[in-house]
This record gives structure tokens, C-alpha cells and sequence, in this order.
């Protein structure tokens, strides 16, 4: 955090603000806009992997192993 411009936002007035989603209500109507075409999550897939293989892509991500992003995992 020492590296961080907390001066210079506040000398700009820059608001910023953190949170976490709330996935129960937004899980349902993104993922049907994803099937239906309308976003393409590709973007932000940086792996594809085997379901054998979650272990190894959790510690990827967690890790930022190979500039990870998303991993996406298939049956």
C-alpha cells in the first residue's frame, strides 16, 4: 500500500469503492445472456483445463502462475 497514490486521488477528488458481487441474484440472468450470445466471457478466460486438473488450476489462479486470469473447467 506504501506505493499507493492515496494523495494524489484525494487531490483529484477520485472516489473509490470496493465490494463483492452478489452471485445468487446475478448468477442466473448473466449466465443467460451468455448463452444466448449476448456476452462473450472469452475475453477473460486465460485457461482452459480438465476437471482432473482443478486442484492445479486453483493454485494457477490463486498464485497468478502463468498471468492467470480465469480458468475455466471442463468435464
Amino acid at each position: 500500500m506504501d506505493k499507493f497514490p492515496l494523495a494524489s486521488l484525494m487531490n483529484r477528488s477520485i472516489t473509490i469503492k470496493t465490494g463483492q458481487t452478489h452471485v445468487p441474484r446475478y448468477m442466473k440472468p448473466l449466465l443467460g445472456r451468455i448463452e444466448r450470445g449476448e456476452i462473450d466471457p472469452t475475453m477473460v478466460i486465460s485457461h482452459t483445463l480438465p476437471l482432473s486438473e482443478a486442484p492445479n488450476g486453483f493454485d494457477m489462479f490463486v498464485h497468478k502462475k502463468d498471468n492467470c486470469e480465469k480458468v475455466v473447467l471442463k468435464a
